[in-house]
């Protein structure tokens, strides 16, 4: 059986991240993908948003990464001459409840180290963005976005420079955690043992953690997959800001509402919204959702023509929170919390695992250290 040093399945951006950090350590890396190119899952359907650390609880797994993948994820984008952009986004209030709301929001993002976000009122806002109707609103400035493909390459060629490997077309079936390494057991019948595995395989890493011998099971948690649809905007958006709705104090989110968010084009998409399905390849756009999205998008923007929403993509929340429930925490697992050397577990790497990427690489490389 050939042996390797470390295998990381799935190379979407967490685990492009995670190979990247590791290699960069003197770690002999080897990336394993189910599909034919690297990034084609999660890390494809996504707003591409760059999230300065604002919603989650303070001195959460999300919170942490979030604050601190920001700062080094713009670095990184500068140096390696990734495209993006730091538009700001306007988080704004159309009910009494949202906005009540907002001096709650200020103050979680400054507990979680986000300091330069401003609370304004509605005549300040429009000042900024003309078409936005809102009683008041929140600013950040630090919130922006990318062209996340690019920052994949940038990351594949970081770990390829250092020595790593990237195999796509390569399903790993099962693991098997031995005393002295991990067995890596693909689909096609072929093994490798490893001194190292990092379960990054999004949307389909509960089923490894379930697939990997010698893993206790109560510590693998049950997948739950949201659904998000997004639908692009058939002509210009006058706006420059992304715009988020407030959310409700009182309601557990499973997302953060149908936002719009623009591309480094200048083009307009709306989502996603929430909608819990069975299977994660459940990736077809439901276009019977375009008057729920209109309604929801005329609270923020009253002029939004008719019929001018088109169904763009749909992407899938790895979670393991379900309806009703508060969203989970991301679920980082390395030996010392499940006990078996050499196998880090990324559970429910959701948003904002993208701006988080980097952060959490560092993380996996301690742990694996």
């Amino acid at each position: 059986m050939e042996q390797v040093d470390v295998v990381v399945v799935g190379a979407g951006v967490v685990g492009l991240a995670v190979a990247r950090s590791l290699a960069l350590d003197g770690r002999d890396v080897l990336v394993l993908e189910r599909e034919a190119q690297i990034g084609s899952g999660i890390s494809s359907r996504n707003s591409e948003v760059i999230h300065a650390g604002i919603y989650y609880p303070p001195g959460s797994q999300k919170a942490r990464h979030c604050v601190r993948g920001r700062h080094w994820l713009y670095r990184y984008l500068q140096d390696r001459g990734v495209a993006h952009r730091q538009t700001g986004k306007l988080i704004v209030a159309n009910t009494p409840q949202q906005l009540r709301g907002l001096p709650d929001i200020v103050q979680r993002a400054a507990a979680n180290g986000v300091t330069d976000l401003r609370q304004i009122d509605r005549a300040q806002a429009r000042e900024l963005e003309p078409a936005l109707e809102c009683l008041g609103a929140v600013l950040s400035p630090s919130t922006g976005i990318l062209d996340s493909h690019a920052l994949m390459l940038a990351l594949q060629g970081d770990l390829e420079q250092a020595g790593g490997t990237v195999v796509c077309r390569s399903e790993v079936g099962h693991l098997r955690a031995r005393s002295d390494a991990i067995e890596v057991h693909m689909a096609d019948g072929l093994a490798l043992r490893a001194r190292g595995v990092v379960n990054a395989a999004g949307l389909h890493a509960c089923d490894l953690g379930a697939a990997t011998e010698g893993l206790a099971r109560h510590l693998v948690p049950r997948a739950r997959f949201a659904k998000g649809n997004y639908f692009t905007l058939s002509g210009r958006v006058p706006f420059s800001h992304l715009i988020y709705p407030a959310p409700d104090p009182s309601v557990h989110l499973a997302g953060l509402g149908v936002h719009l968010t623009l591309d480094l084009g200048g083009q307009a998409r709306f989502g996603p919204d929430v909608q819990w399905v069975e299977h994660a390849n459940d990736l077809a756009v439901d276009a019977g959702r375009a008057p729920l999205f209109e309604q929801e998008i005329r609270r923020y923007w009253p002029g939004l023509p008719p019929g001018v929403l088109l169904p763009d993509y749909a992407g899938i929340r790895p979670k393991i929170s379900g309806p009703g429930e508060p969203a989970a925490d991301f679920g980082l697992q390395g030996p010392r919390d499940h006990g078996v050397p050499g196998l880090v577990n990324l559970f429910a790497i959701e948003s904002p695992g993208l701006t988080s990427c980097l952060s959490i690489a560092d993380d996996v490389r301690q742990m694996l250290a």
